[in-house]
This record gives C-alpha cells, sequence and structure tokens, in this order.
C-alpha cells in the first residue's frame, strides 16, 4: 500500500509529552477545539491495540489522534517509547509525529509554587530537585521528539496560538493577523513575525497629565502624532506590513504576529498597534489587537530616566 494512495488514507497520530508544568494539558485543549480526538496519560504499551482499535473502515479518513503522555504515565519508560514509536513510524497506514513541551526549570519553579503543587518526582525536596531528575529522565525523548516547543516566556495563550499555527488540519481562508503592544521592560512577545520597536519616539510618560493615561486616548496620540519622527517612520512600518502580508499569503502562512514595542508597553507601542490596526481595516483585512501590558501600573523605574 502506498503512503499517498487516496484510497487508503493515512491515521495521522500526534504523541504530546514533555516536562510537567510546561502546557500539555492546554495543548491537548486546543487540539481538542481543532477536531482532534484526544487522550490523555495513557500508556505508550497499549498504542498499538488503540491505533488499531477503530471501528472505521480503513479507507475512510479518520479524525486525527493525539495522545498526551509524561513522567507520571504508568510504566513510563522514554527508551521504550522511543523504541516502540520507531517500529510504528514504519506502519504506511499512519504519520505519526511526537511533540515534546520543554521549559526552563526557573520557569517551572515558579508555576509551582504560584499554583502551590508539589513535583511528583520531588518527594520531600524542594521542587527543583524534582524537575531536574524528571529533566534527566526525558532527555533521551526530547532529544528525539520531531518537534519541541519551549514555553519558559509563554502566557496560555501564546501557547494555544502555537499549537494552533502547528496543528490546524485546515488553514484559515485568509491570513489571520494579529496586532499586539507591549513593554519591552516585561519581556519580549514570545511569538512575533515582525517586532517593532517604537522607543524613538518622544515618550509620553514623562507628562505629569499624560503619565496615566494610555495609547488609546485621544491626547496621547495626539502628543505621539507630534512627534516629528512619527509620521514618516508609521507610513514606512505601514507600507512594509501591506506588502509583506500578500507574500505570506502566498506562502500559505496562516498566522501573522506583527507587535509593538515601547518601554512599558503603556502609550507609544499602544497608539502604534491601534493606527496600524485602523491602517489594515482599511485596506481590507480584519486584524485582531492584543494590548499585552496596558493594565500594567505606569512606573518611572519601569521607564527609566527621562
Amino acid at each position: 500500500m502506498s503512503e499517498t494512495d487516496p484510497a487508503h488514507p493515512r491515521q495521522r497520530v500526534l504523541l504530546v509529552t514533555g516536562l510537567l508544568g510546561a502546557g500539555k494539558t492546554t495543548a491537548l485543549k486546543v487540539l481538542e477545539d481543532l477536531g482532534w480526538e484526544t487522550i490523555d496519560n495513557f500508556p505508550i504499551r497499549l498504542l498499538d491495540r488503540l491505533i488499531d482499535s477503530s471501528d472505521a473502515p480503513r479507507n475512510e479518513l479518520r479524525a486525527p489522534l493525539a495522545i498526551g503522555f509524561d513522567a507520571r504515565t504508568r510504566g513510563f519508560d522514554p527508551n521504550q517509547v522511543i523504541e516502540r514509536v520507531k517500529k510504528l513510524v514504519e506502519r504506511p497506514d499512519l504519520e505519526l509525529t511526537t511533540l515534546f513541551l520543554d521549559c526552563s526549570g526557573a520557569e517551572l519553579e515558579r508555576r509551582y509554587n504560584e499554583t502551590r503543587r508539589r513535583h511528583p518526582m520531588a518527594q520531600d525536596l524542594p521542587a527543583t530537585a524534582g524537575i531536574a531528575a524528571e529533566r534527566e529522565l526525558l532527555e533521551p525523548l526530547r532529544r528525539w521528539a520531531d518537534m519541541v516547543i519551549s514555553t519558559t516566556g509563554f502566557t496560555s495563550n501564546d501557547l494555544q496560538l502555537a499549537i494552533r499555527e502547528r496543528f490546524a488540519e485546515t488553514a484559515p481562508k485568509s491570513t489571520t493577523i494579529t496586532v499586539t503592544s507591549f513593554g519591552f521592560s516585561r519581556g519580549m512577545p514570545p511569538i512575533a513575525d515582525l517586532v517593532f520597536d517604537m522607543r524613538f519616539l518622544d515618550n509620553p510618560h514623562w507628562d505629569p497629565e499624560l503619565r496615566p493615561l494610555t495609547g488609546q486616548d485621544p491626547p496621547v496620540g495626539e502628543h505621539i502624532a507630534r512627534d516629528p519622527a512619527w509620521a514618516d517612520a508609521f507610513s514606512r512600518i505601514r507600507d512594509l506590513v501591506l506588502t509583506l502580508l500578500p507574500r505570506y499569503a502566498a506562502q500559505g502562512k496562516a498566522y501573522v504576529n506583527i507587535a509593538f514595542g515601547c518601554t512599558g508597553g503603556r502609550h507609544r507601542s499602544v497608539y502604534s498597534a491601534e493606527q496600524l490596526a485602523l491602517a489594515l481595516s482599511q485596506a481590507g483585512f480584519t486584524p485582531t489587537v492584543i494590548h499585552r501590558n496596558l493594565g500594567s501600573r505606569a512606573a518611572d523605574l519601569v521607564e527609566g530616566k527621562h
């Protein structure tokens, strides 16, 4: 049977694993929303039996299957998992991929402290000990995985977007555009195709009347628009984006993420994102706008020296 034989479509199977707390549950929920059949904490030794148990005829396309497992799964042994999956990959009726979700130890420790959960492998030791032991155990699987996503700097929304971009069965009819504002002092957005640094503009934060406002307020927008550098710089950014979007679409890119950054993420980046979203809407696009740090407190320490 040929791998490309349309009379015998291959079953799409995704194995989702990784460090505890790195986002496996979130990833599986998104896959379920995308139409995947999902199973979590499934014993890998029963994988062959699960795949062969489908009631669908072999000549019908079955729903893609996502199977989650981790160090807590009964009988878990990374080397045995790899050997078993190697055999399954050779089957012409399967399209099998392994996704490993990674995360830095410091971020995982923060997440455990935030949720007050005990790491399953730490026992009476600090979470750092459990994380280190788990990382050592999973290292062979991480090296072998087809795809690794590090969620260290991700929010839950970032991970959801990354999963949708990689595993949606069908791409949107048109490119999905997201325009984000953020503050460099609070970290770069982990998912961005185009990043524009707007810190060259005069900072409204240092005007006492504008400080409590945001880039969505007209007085702040007027202040930024009066900067001699604004009009020329923004027109160039707008023209660049409008030039690139059709080319991204022609290459089959389903999602384009555009980010504007300033120091605190409340004034210049917000106004820039709003203005680009307006320009894109006028050009016939339907962008989604996200202001990541709009609700953050205005602080001189964050903004730096005047």
